[in-house]
């Protein structure tokens, strides 16, 4: 009976993680059918306003050269009138003074005919009709005002829709993920030199399919990428992956979006657990003010998949060991007395795992480490085996320790802004680093035989949490690089 009651329950999970997946696959479906008809009736919108701006340009170049014509014609019109009008003028002119030629050489009288034949003379020789060119000063041929619009006839002709860019195609296994950037690259089906820019999208999720029409967080967008790779740089990875997807584009066209393509963004995250806090201290997510008044101001927020409780592990993740999970603890006590000290509101048990933290340099005392769940309400960071720390104190005399079972080793080293903290619970490892600059200040060798906490203590100062941090590589680099070699700082731990 109870193994058929497993095998059903089985099958209803199966069955409503299908139906879950069909239902995302109903809403697309009716998400493409809307965009399918407000894209259509775009694109019509932008070809018949194509084809006007087309026609006026048409209209346009056609007044311009009918008008060049007119103008060509009104000019040469001037011209050969007023050309006709002189030799019209010039003709008759002539005309009379042939008639009296004629006239007087027919004449009988002898008188006055050598002075008459004389003026004759001098009246021809200044005629206008020996000084006008008989050459017409315009043509009457407009063939170069002719036009042959067969290519360009040939060119409408050939007008056809706009080539849409091919689909990129993310290259997985030439994109990376490290130190808090992500670098994409992708390719083309073929080269394609129209291309201008390229958009890419990204998205945070904690699902590792497809994605969702509900999805928690909105697509990030970079427009105008010229290259076939880009790298986003400064992130925070507070989910389990991140979603990418990229399309290219055209002087006026963008293409289809590649397939989505979801990369592990595996990181330590946490809050600060603010029931477990002196009653001193102000505590916000990743924040911690000195109050001493002991009046506290709390947010308490009940999160889904969180508790009051740190049972929250980065094992549960598939890059972490499955082979063990936390399990539920009852609330611990808050701390009191001198432990001016918070913990983080989630355990390490597996895996390497770093965070930064930034503090109040002129704190009277600041610590940070890890500490094991047993660490008792009144105990101060360093001052028993269940907790290892760097201590900063400001208290009469400045100096900075590191701290472990109530030993403390004096550390040589500039005090930092801010430290960076690496945890190798399977090494047993616990190494401080300059978080600017990534030089190591200390590094405790232990084995740890509980699940620890990160935990904190701050006494008039203050300080912040930087989660969400993948494990630079040059710590990595340099933890190799170390291991195999004895610890330094074997009599603290």
């Amino acid at each position: 009976m109870g193994d058929q009651k497993e095998s059903l329950r089985k099958i209803t999970h199966t069955l409503a993680m299908k139906n879950e997946e069909i239902s995302n696959f109903v809403c697309t479906l009716k998400q493409n059918l809307d965009n399918l008809e407000a894209n259509s009736n775009r694109v019509q919108e932008d070809l018949e306003s194509e084809f006007t701006s087309l026609h006026s340009v048409l209209d346009e170049m056609k007044e311009i050269m009918v008008t060049r014509i007119k103008q060509e014609r009104a000019s040469r019109t001037y011209e050969l009138q007023s050309q006709l009008s002189a030799c019209s003028k010039a003709l008759e002119s002539s005309e009379e003074l042939l008639e009296l030629a004629n006239q007087t050489l027919c004449s009988s009288e002898t008188d006055g005919f050598t002075q008459a034949a004389k003026d004759i003379k001098d009246s021809v020789t200044m005629a206008p009709a020996f000084r006008l060119s008989l050459k017409a000063k315009a043509s009457d041929n407009m063939s170069h005002l002719m036009v042959d619009f067969s290519q360009e006839r040939e060119m409408l002709q050939a007008l056809k829709f706009l080539p849409v860019p091919a689909t990129p195609e993310i290259q997985v296994s030439e994109s990376q993920v490290c130190d808090n950037t992500v670098t994409v690259a992708w390719t083309l089906p073929e080269p394609d030199s129209k291309i201008d820019h390229y958009i890419l999208e990204h998205r945070r999720t904690n699902h590792e399919g497809p994605p969702r029409i509900r999805e928690d967080y909105p697509w990030m967008v970079v427009e105008g990428i010229k290259e076939m790779e880009h790298t986003l740089t400064g992130l925070r990875f507070d989910t389990r992956y991140m979603t990418f997807r990229v399309k290219a584009c055209n002087k006026a066209v963008a293409g289809e979006f590649s397939e989505p393509v979801t990369l592990e963004t595996h990181a330590f995250t946490f809050k600060l657990d603010s029931s477990s806090s002196h009653q001193n201290l102000k505590v916000e997510d990743l924040s911690v003010e000195w109050d001493s008044s002991g009046g506290k101001i709390q947010d308490i927020r009940k999160e889904k998949n969180r508790t009051n409780s740190p049972m929250h592990s980065p094992a549960r993740s598939a890059l972490m060991s499955p082979k063990r999970a936390p399990t539920a603890r009852p609330g611990r006590d808050r701390f009191t007395a001198e432990s001016y000290t918070v913990l983080a509101d989630t355990m390490i048990d597996a895996g390497q795992q770093y965070w930064e933290v930034k503090f109040d340099k002129e704190s009277k005392a600041f610590a940070v480490g890890v500490a094991l769940r047993s660490l008792g309400k009144f105990d101060q960071l360093g001052k028993s085996g269940a907790s290892w720390c760097i201590h900063l104190n400001n208290w009469l005399q400045q100096s900075l320790t590191a701290k472990h079972n109530n030993k403390a080793r004096t550390l040589d080293c500039p005090i930092p802004n801010s430290i960076g903290v690496y945890v190798n619970y399977d090494d047993g490892t616990l190494s401080f680093y300059n978080a600017k600059t990534k030089q190591l200040m200390h590094t405790f060798k232990t084995k740890f035989q509980q699940p620890v906490i990160p935990a904190f203590m701050v006494w008039n100062g203050s300080f912040s949490v930087v989660t969400g941090l993948q494990v630079p590589s040059v710590v990595q680099s340099g933890q190799r690089k170390n291991s195999g070699t004895s610890s330094s700082n074997a009599s603290l731990t």
